[in-house]
C-alpha cells in the first residue's frame, strides 16, 4: 500500500473510532497497525501484496491473523476501511461480520497540528 492511500485509511478508520495507526515497514511499504484488546495489534498489508490481510501480533509474537480477504485486490479506500472495521479478531483465525459494529466516537489524528511539519509536507 502506498504511504498517502495507508494515511488516508488511518484518518478513516480513526473518524470511526477505530485506534489505527500507520505502520511503516521498509523504505517505501506502509500499512495499517490497529491497536486490539489485550495487548495485541493487527497489522494490515505491510507485505506488499495485492490482497488484504493482516497479522495478529503480541509482543512480538504472532497470536493470529486474518486470511486475505477474497476480492480485496481490488477494493477503494472505502471498502478497505469497512473491511478492517468489520473483522473479528477474537479467534485465531479472524473472520469478518457480516455488517461493521457502530462507529465509536471519533479519535484524533495523529499529529495533530504539526503533522504537516512531522511528515515533511508530503500530503497531497
Amino acid at each position: 500500500m502506498d504511504e498517502m492511500r495507508a494515511r488516508r485509511v488511518v484518518d478513516a478508520l480513526r473518524d470511526r473510532g477505530v485506534p489505527a495507526r500507520l505502520a511503516r515497514a521498509g523504505i517505501s511499504q506502509y500499512g495499517i497497525r490497529v491497536t486490539l484488546s489485550k495487548g495485541r495489534e493487527a497489522v494490515w498489508d505491510t507485505d506488499g501484496t495485492a490482497g488484504l490481510e493482516a497479522q495478529v501480533m503480541r509482543d512480538g509474537m504472532l497470536v493470529g491473523f486474518v486470511p486475505v480477504i477474497d476480492g480485496s485486490e481490488d477494493f477503494d479506500e472505502d471498502q478497505v476501511v469497512d473491511a478492517i472495521a468489520r473483522t473479528d479478531y477474537d479467534q485465531p483465525i479472524a473472520r469478518q461480520r457480516p455488517t461493521a459494529p457502530p462507529p465509536a466516537p471519533a479519535l484524533p489524528r495523529e499529529g495533530g497540528v504539526f503533522r504537516r511539519f512531522l511528515d515533511g509536507f508530503r500530503y497531497r
